[in-house]
């Protein structure tokens, strides 16, 4: 009897421990605080993102698109049926709680546990330069997780940007095994993704769908070139399954980060659809100490009512003024050596390109590969990576020889460099190994005959750095830098990071930005180029701190009329390298007329790809002539608003036109693409973005006789849009450029 009665006194105090072990994790010992139902508007002048905050602190996107007027409106709207996923279109969704869908935040804890629950602690609303930032706080009130969801609203360009500050508020490491920049909920009956797809001399390919149920995944494993498969941007076309330049509602979205990529879209049973952008999480996840913060990359977004037009020239407006490196500034016209003598140069083969390009009209020398290595000569791709200096046997009159030439022609002088690669042949690989980027025991694979350095190591970010800055004191007045990266990351590894491999590639990346942010603050006047095998870096993270890109390593200009279709769709016109070429095209075997090439290179930055003393003396002079012109209206190639006339996937022809602001000064490229039989009539063009009310002189550039009857008179902008603009293009190959001036 005895024992019974100690047995049941001793279960009886057990019994209390029992209870306090599962009420452990229940909101009963972690009491939520309790918040005021409430609506956060986020705004510029044509877009709102409207939040709402729930009783119970849990954070929900209402809106993102149109204004709909005050936002304290949504306080009475019911939002008790919008329960999906099993959670009310979570901001920022967690891997946890009630939600089911692909989440924004995934972390591991030091117990084991993956679940995450945020709930609203307060937000602040300050002023920037250009933006109103909306910082608004998140937590997880059992693991003690901060998550800061920052939106910067740029009023006057429509675009809002976002990123996640994430710290780790408890007492024990986490490990963030997904992480995205930003979650946004859509809701339409129906969605139109336009995204991009490419390889090498195949980039921003431009590919539409429509969004069934479940789940679509962009993403890219590349580690290096990460944009050459596809590109961390999108465009997606609202109630409709149609793409429209001029109407209906288009969100565009772009990511702003060289590294590896998701970009995920879940439509649910409700045709809601849930848009999560970051850092992909492939082999990536990210340990926090005790207290320690990591920042995501930065999403950009913009919302347009009039067509995908609309949505990219907000994105290039932006860009111009705050996301590409000097933005909108006018870059020089330049003769690049590649294409003209590839590694086969001397001083005098140098020299006289000089001559030549100086005698055209253009306004700066680049010098590209083959310049360096001595013990490993770099006379082909398979030596000399690593070893940066001058080779003396192919220069033995150096780099400031030749810079000193360039400006007594009075043209600026550029140089090429790829200084995250090294060649297996090169003193650099033997001296340090370890800094290569390997798994321990496996082959270190090749690719175009070299390895990839380990950015993820300090010293070899140092490194990297020097070769920048060793390349700058070859001569006194270096003006441009083409920065090159020829390779992906494959087998990856890194000695440096030791058991903590899940941080490479993002660490790669960082290591990356770092060594950009060192050069700009010693170096805040040179030009570069970012250049990844043509069109592999093509991003607004790389655009921070570079000045273009070349937009693709295939100079073939019927080629570039779908790359530069595909890249205008995001990125604006003053990042777009683009060059004329010799023919037959050395990538494509396309035998294209002069002014074509010509005509097609304008529409961007203009240069030239080739051996000026190939050209007869009729195309020299066309050449001239062209140049010319182009120096006349590049400033609204750079600075005034795209308007894209034809796609160059809708039939034989393609046609664009840059707008100033003030509306008084246009110019339009027209091309055909295809042979059209029996063609009758010219081709009629609606241009956009003219005042209607004022009239236009309307000049073809480059020709004596032109393709359109009112050439050299003026006519009113509504005229001109509304069909009265139709140039005769009769034959494939046949284009025009045409500048409009107001009278």
């Amino acid at each position: 009897m005895k024992r019974i009665t100690l047995l049941t006194a001793l279960l009886l105090c057990l019994l209390p421990l029992q209870a306090r072990k599962e009420k452990k994790f229940t909101h009963e010992t972690f009491p939520l605080p309790k918040v005021e139902r409430q609506v956060i508007g986020i705004e510029t002048e044509n877009t709102a993102l409207v939040l709402l905050v729930q009783e119970n602190g849990e954070l929900n996107t209402l809106h993102y698109g149109a204004p709909l007027g005050a936002a304290a409106q949504f306080l009475s709207k019911d939002t008790s049926s919008e329960d999906y996923n099993g959670a009310r279109g979570l901001t920022y969704p967690a891997t946890g709680g009630r939600f089911t869908g692909d989440p924004a935040l995934h972390v591991k804890y030091a117990d084991g546990s993956h679940n995450t629950e945020l709930y609203y602690t307060g937000h602040t609303v300050t002023a920037g330069e250009g933006f109103t930032r909306t910082a608004i706080g998140l937590k997880d009130y059992v693991t003690g997780l901060e998550v800061t969801l920052v939106y910067d609203a740029y009023a006057k360009e429509d675009v809002i940007v976002a990123h996640t500050s994430l710290v780790n508020g408890g007492k024990k490491p986490v490990e963030l095994l997904n992480y995205a920049s930003s979650s946004l909920y859509l809701d339409a009956d129906e969605y139109l993704l336009t995204h991009f797809h490419g390889s090498w001399a195949y980039d921003m390919q431009t590919e539409s769908e429509v969004l069934g149920h479940d789940l679509k995944v962009i993403e890219s494993r590349r580690g290096t070139q990460a944009t050459q498969g596809n590109n961390p941007s999108f465009l997606l076309s609202l109630n409709t399954r149609e793409f429209s330049e001029t109407s209906g509602e288009v969100v565009a979205g772009a990511l702003a980060w060289s590294g590896n990529f998701r970009l995920c879209f879940e439509k649910d049973d409700a045709h809601r659809l849930n848009v999560t952008a970051g850092i992909s999480p492939f082999a990536s996840a990210w340990p926090l100490e005790a207290g320690e913060r990591f920042e995501t990359p930065e999403m950009l977004y913009t919302y347009s009512a009039e067509g995908a037009g609309k949505a990219s020239r907000n994105l290039h407006r932006w860009a111009r003024k705050y996301g590409v490196y000097g933005g909108g500034a006018v870059n020089p016209t330049l003769l690049n050596s590649w294409e003209g003598a590839y590694f086969n140069f001397t001083t005098e083969t140098l020299l006289r390109m000089m001559d030549d390009a100086a005698a055209m009209g253009l306004e700066m020398f680049v010098l590209d590969d083959g310049w360096f290595g001595n013990e490993f000569p770099r006379n082909g791709d398979n030596a000399g990576l690593g070893d940066w200096e001058v080779n003396t046997a192919k220069l033995p009159e150096g780099i400031d020889y030749l810079a000193q030439y360039a400006h007594s022609k009075d043209l600026k002088f550029g140089i090429w460099i790829e200084p995250e690669m090294v060649n297996p042949a090169s003193v650099l690989a033997r001296e340090h190994p370890e800094w290569v980027v390997q798994s321990p025991g496996r082959e270190i694979y090749q690719g175009r005959n070299q390895w990839v350095l380990d950015l993820s190591n300090p010293a070899v970010q140092d490194f990297v750095f020097g070769i920048f800055d060793r390349t700058m004191q070859l001569a006194p007045n270096i003006d441009y830098i083409k920065w090159d990266c020829n390779r992906v990351i494959q087998s990856f590894g890194s000695p440096y990071l030791g058991v903590r491999q899940d941080r490479f590639y993002v660490a790669y990346c960082q290591g990356l930005y770092n060594v950009m942010r060192r050069i700009r603050e010693q170096y805040p006047k040179v030009l570069i180029q970012c250049c990844s095998s043509g069109g592999g870096r093509i991003d607004y993270g790389s655009l921070r701190y570079c000045n273009e890109v070349w937009t693709s390593d295939n100079t073939d200009a019927l080629s570039r009329a779908y790359i530069q279709y595909g890249t205008s769709l995001i990125y604006p016109a003053c990042v777009m390298a683009s060059h004329v070429s010799a023919v037959p095209n050395h990538q494509s075997g396309n035998v294209t007329p002069l002014k074509f090439r010509f005509d097609m290179a304008c529409a961007g930055r203009l240069g030239m790809e080739l051996q000026p003393r190939d050209l007869p003396a009729d195309e020299r002079a066309l050449a001239l002539r062209c140049i010319g012109s182009y120096k006349e209206y590049r400033d609204l190639v750079f600075g005034g608003d795209l308007y894209r006339l034809f796609s160059p996937y809708d039939g034989s022809y393609s046609a664009l036109m840059y707008v100033s602001e003030d509306k008084s000064r246009a110019v339009v490229f027209t091309y055909c693409l295809h042979y059209e039989p029996r063609t009758v009539g010219g081709k009629t063009f609606r241009l956009q973005g003219l005042d209607p009310s004022r009239s236009y002189r309307v000049v073809e550039q480059n020709v004596d006789k032109s393709c359109w009857w009112g050439s050299g008179a003026s006519f009113s902008g509504a005229f001109l849009m509304n069909g009265g603009f139709n140039p005769l293009l009769p034959r494939l190959y046949s284009s025009a450029v045409f500048v409009l001036e107001a009278d």
